[in-house]
């Protein structure tokens, strides 16, 4: 039994095959309808989420299974003081397989140290967020047709990204790899990512902090919002909301063929004039999210389809 704790928990080569698993999901959808008959997905969602938690629910009725769960720690027993480990060992009485999000580092890694069923990190505080690596990952490969030899620019929060963290972990493993890491110094990507991950591994990379300055260079640009939920206070917050914002105009800057990509939610971060942009993709990316999200539950329970 595996669990996902982190993009590193998948090889390149498994990596790969999930992403061809997902892309042939894309293609045939109706091949995959009943894979998962009779087989229940636990969503514990102890922090707020759109995206993550409804796609995986998508994915697992896509694959015929049922889900159960639920959307905030309010309406769960944590709210009574019952622990992680009593938790998932419980809900293993009722589900074949869990995807958790929590606002604590580590959360998700200790429900898979006590579960009997596998456990997905749905996103851990600003920590990781793998199953979004997943998507972006198959968002990229799939539309750029390559996942190596890219200039990538990491954009707004990438001191408590997690989506960002977790995306320099798994692209560092790739060939011809360089980041232009774009924030205001406040919210500069951790050191422990920058020495630990990119120098150690000797990845270029520069660090800027006008957006302006990196566009006319990259492959991809990375959006990020600015995350009220992880400042301390209200005054940082706001001071730093909206110190950047991609609208058409900067658009001129960037190369014809560069990608715009952003987890979501958005707030002002993207002009909602540059939706119409065919570079940008952060729509698609979402749909990409519910593929790599049905490849992933069909590794993990080991569910092969002829």
């Amino acid at each position: 039994m595996r669990h996902l704790m982190s993009p590193l928990d998948f090889s390149v080569e498994e990596l790969d095959q999930l992403l061809n698993l997902a892309n042939d999901i894309e293609a045939n959808p109706k091949k995959y309808a009943h894979a998962c008959d009779g087989k229940k997905l636990a969503t514990l969602f102890y922090e707020p989420s759109t995206r993550t938690r409804l796609s995986f629910e998508a994915a697992m009725m896509n694959l015929g299974g049922n889900v159960l769960g639920f959307s905030s720690a309010d309406s769960s027993s944590a709210s009574k003081g019952e622990s992680v480990a009593d938790t998932i060992r419980m809900v293993a009485c009722y589900a074949d397989i869990c995807a958790m999000r929590h606002p604590k580092e580590g959360a998700p890694l200790v429900a898979s140290l006590h579960s009997p069923i596998p456990v997905i990190n749905a996103g851990d505080g600003g920590h990781q967020h793998p199953t979004q690596t997943l998507t972006d990952l198959l968002t990229i490969r799939t539309l750029k047709g390559r996942l190596n030899n890219l200039t990538i620019g990491l954009c707004g929060d990438l001191k408590f990204g997690r989506t960002v963290h977790s995306l320099i972990n798994a692209l560092v493993r790739y060939t011809g790899i360089r980041f232009i890491l774009i924030s205001p110094e406040e919210l500069r990507v951790p050191s422990y990512i920058r020495e630990d991950v990119l120098r150690k591994k000797n990845i270029e990379f520069e660090e800027v902090e006008r957006l302006e300055d990196a566009l006319p260079k990259l492959d991809l640009l990375y959006m990020t919002r600015v995350q009220k939920e992880r400042f301390f206070n209200e005054e940082d917050y706001v001071r730093m909301k909206d110190f950047y914002i991609l609208d058409r105009k900067k658009m001129e800057l960037a190369p014809k063929d560069m990608l715009v990509l952003h987890p979501l939610p958005r707030v002002n971060e993207i002009s909602v004039e540059v939706d119409d942009d065919p570079r940008a993709v952060y729509f698609k990316q979402a749909q990409f999210g519910v593929y790599a999200r049905m490849a992933l539950i069909l590794t993990l329970l080991e569910v092969k389809v002829c």
